[in-house]
């Protein structure tokens, strides 16, 4: 039997498919996240199955021990708490470690946060990027945001509530004019979405907010895409710096003169 990575919902419980429950109903064993978070889906549905817990903590030792099951051919099903396993979510060691012994997988597809959020957000075209979770590291926000301050495809993100405000201050200080959006409690009660400039959700969102978040970042316009001349705009850094200006301050002047973002110019000119 093949190894069945099962998607569930990212908040309604009734956005499970047919399929899924179907393959929940008749696994042998299930593994999840958290048993009792899917107790409570199973519950919901009317289906009792034999729960096996599989996290962060113990996937290294559950792939050892369930290994040998999969190559007997038992029925598994593997869940996360929300979502597709294995996307920012425990299982990609699992599928890999089966497909490996040769071990067929199944995946069954659902609900999916960044898709939703994408399109909530007004920001969707032909392509996007997923980053999974936005970096912790301040210095590893702005070199994020230097990437993104050329790309003209949207980017989604996942954040925790807590590291929100600073993760959006320092979009909004990098790229204030460009279109975000912060989809919070995705298909709960207590859904929202809030659109705007990076500079007007930042203001929005200075305290932490409750619930799940998903971020989405719009592409460059463009107005704000890089100008003709933007070598220029690097000599030009240079040149000031040669003078005896301080590098930031040299970045920052230029910028304001020419539209090429400051970290660009910043970076560049290393």
């Amino acid at each position: 039997m093949p190894l069945a990575v099962c998607a569930t919902p990212i908040g309604n419980l009734d956005d499970v498919t047919l399929r899924v429950l179907r393959e929940l109903a008749e696994a042998e064993l299930v593994l999840c996240e958290d048993t009792r978070h899917t107790r409570g889906l199973l519950q919901r549905h009317g289906i009792d199955a034999r729960l096996v817990s599989y996290h962060e903590h113990n996937e290294a030792k559950r792939t050892a021990e369930l290994l040998p099951r999969l190559e007997e051919g038992a029925r598994v099903a593997l869940v996360s708490d929300a979502g597709m396993p294995g996307i920012s979510d425990p299982g990609a060691r699992l599928v890999a470690a089966a497909l490996e012994a040769g071990v067929p997988v199944t995946v069954l597809p659902g609900p999916s946060a960044v898709e939703t959020a994408l399109v909530a957000s007004g920001l969707a075209g032909e392509r996007y990027q997923f980053l999974g979770f936005l970096p912790r590291a301040a210095r590893a926000r702005e070199n994020l945001w230097a990437e993104l301050a050329q790309s003209v495809h949207p980017v989604v993100a996942f954040e925790s509530p807590r590291r929100l405000p600073a993760s959006l201050a320092s979009l909004a200080g990098a790229l204030p004019e460009r279109s975000v959006a912060v989809c919070r409690e995705l298909t709960k009660r207590f859904e929202e979405v809030v659109r705007g400039t990076a500079a007007e959700v930042a203001d929005r969102f200075r305290e932490p907010p409750k619930g799940e978040i998903t971020v989405v970042v719009g592409g460059a316009t463009d107005a704000v895409r890089e100008p003709q001349g933007a070598g220029e705009a690097v000599q030009a850094v240079a040149e000031l710096i040669a003078a005896g200006v301080a590098r930031r301050r040299a970045a920052e002047l230029v910028a304001r003169l020419t539209g090429v973002p400051r970290n660009e110019l910043y970076r560049d000119s290393l």
